[in-house]
């Protein structure tokens, strides 16, 4: 009695384990990307893909025992595990596929899981020293930011309207509507190429017209591109930082206080 136990305490113990899951999600790493060549031959690419089901089945083992182990509010509490559970929830349907083969009408659906897979890799995010410190530093940084990038979007938006309806019967393919117009804006916000529509359109424009061209893409550059973009960036990375800020400030103010209270002291006596 004492060795089975023993046995279940040694089987727990193994998915709790992060160096024996970071293992699995190594192997079920080179597995995946073993799958995407061809030419290993279809008796090859069999068994790498039971491989990975036998992965994705371990995964949910790791699962079931962790919810055992701690119960399901506590387990569910933590962001990682929510994400681990929705990762083995979309991983399950491509065991379904292995033995399938997605011949099978009304269930190629399915293909659709198999992409998942490949979401399993964002658990590594998990093993990495201080990642979350940096998950805390980004959440912080977009709820600073929401109301620049938002400013951002909206800018993007009316000189996506305005561009539409300026250059849509010169520029169609970039300009013919607005949603081409938004993706043809946002692509000059970018910097890098910016150039290369406007030079198209100068192409299909008279001389006085080219001119006022290149001079509306430079202004839309400079305000949108290189200003907007680099306010946005700022002050995304001055909120990530801040956490850091704020551990300075709050040592700053003890030793304020603490100066103060020697200061007080020195004066009753």
């Amino acid at each position: 009695m004492d060795d089975i136990k023993k046995g279940s305490n040694q089987f727990v113990d193994l998915f709790l384990n992060d160096h024996f899951i970071l293992l699995l999600i190594l192997i079920n790493s080179i597995s995946i990307f073993a799958e995407g060549f061809a030419e290993l031959g279809i008796y090859i690419l069999f068994y790498i893909a039971l491989v990975d089901s036998a992965i994705t089945i371990l995964f949910s083992i790791e699962a079931f025992v962790k919810i055992r182990h701690f119960g399901w509010k506590k387990y569910i509490k933590s962001s990682w595990n929510q994400l681990d559970f929705v990762l083995v929830l979309l991983s399950l349907p491509s065991i379904i596929l292995l033995f399938i083969h997605g011949s099978m009408e009304g269930l190629s659906f399915l293909l659709i899981f198999r992409i998942s897979r490949a979401f399993k890799f964002f658990r590594f995010f998990k093993f990495i020293p201080g990642i979350n410190q940096l998950v805390k530093g980004v959440q912080r940084a977009l709820k600073t930011s929401v109301f620049v990038l938002f400013g951002f979007f909206v800018f993007n938006f009316v000189i996506s309207i305005l561009s539409c309806y300026m250059f849509k019967n010169i520029s169609p393919e970039y300009f013919g509507n607005p949603l081409k117009s938004m993706y043809s804006t946002f692509r000059i916000f970018t910097v890098e190429g910016w150039y290369d529509i406007p030079d198209k359109m100068v192409l299909k424009s008279t001389e006085l017209t080219s001119g006022f061209i290149k001079l509306y893409f430079v202004i839309i550059l400079i305000v949108g591109g290189i200003l907007g973009l680099s306010l946005v960036n700022s002050i995304f990375v001055d909120s990530m930082v801040m956490d850091n800020n704020d551990e300075l400030e709050k040592k700053v103010d003890m030793l304020n206080e603490r100066i103060e209270i020697l200061i007080k002291k020195i004066e009753e006596r």
